[in-house]
């Protein structure tokens, strides 16, 4: 049963007199939403531009921001209330279990200040996070096929 459908278009084009490996730009037009632009790139050992978001760095956001977003909900939810929230998370590109190159594992490192009268239990600071990543859509969709770990941080303002 759909749901929901999202979209976004992606546009290259040759700038250069000669299309080979070497020489051809990576940088293209990401365009999402009604007036929504970024530029991506590939990773610079892929001889992408390192100034613009590559896939490998999207696909890290994606699991980070959707993790932020279900965590965000389930706790005001519950009604903590939380001034503010990072995440410096990391991936791995290793081969995978068919020999292919692959993003095989996303570290998520959220840090989380809280503030108010009502502060979560350690125990109940990870069942949060537990529950975030169980309901995280984007986590959903690649479970069994890398490994994401989450590290959670929790401060008090």
């Amino acid at each position: 049963m759909l749901m929901s459908e999202f979209s976004i278009s992606v546009e290259w084009n040759r700038d250069t007199l000669n299309f080979n490996y070497q020489n051809y730009t990576r940088t293209h037009t990401i365009r999402f939403g009604s007036n929504g632009m970024i530029f991506g790139s590939a990773a610079p050992e892929f001889h992408g531009d390192s100034q613009y978001i590559d896939p490998e760095q999207a696909f890290i956001t994606s699991l980070s921001s959707c993790h932020l977003l279900t965590f965000l909900a389930i706790a005001s939810n519950k009604g903590y209330v939380i001034d503010k929230y990072t995440d410096k998370a990391r991936g791995e590109m290793g081969k995978n279990k068919y020999g292919r190159m692959a993003m095989t594992m996303v570290l998520l490192r959220p840090v989380v200040v809280f503030n108010g009268d009502k502060y979560p239990s350690d125990e109940e600071f990870k069942m949060l996070h537990e529950r975030a990543h169980n309901g995280c859509i984007i986590a959903n969709s690649i479970k069994g096929c890398v490994d994401l770990v989450i590290e959670p941080v929790m401060q008090h303002e």
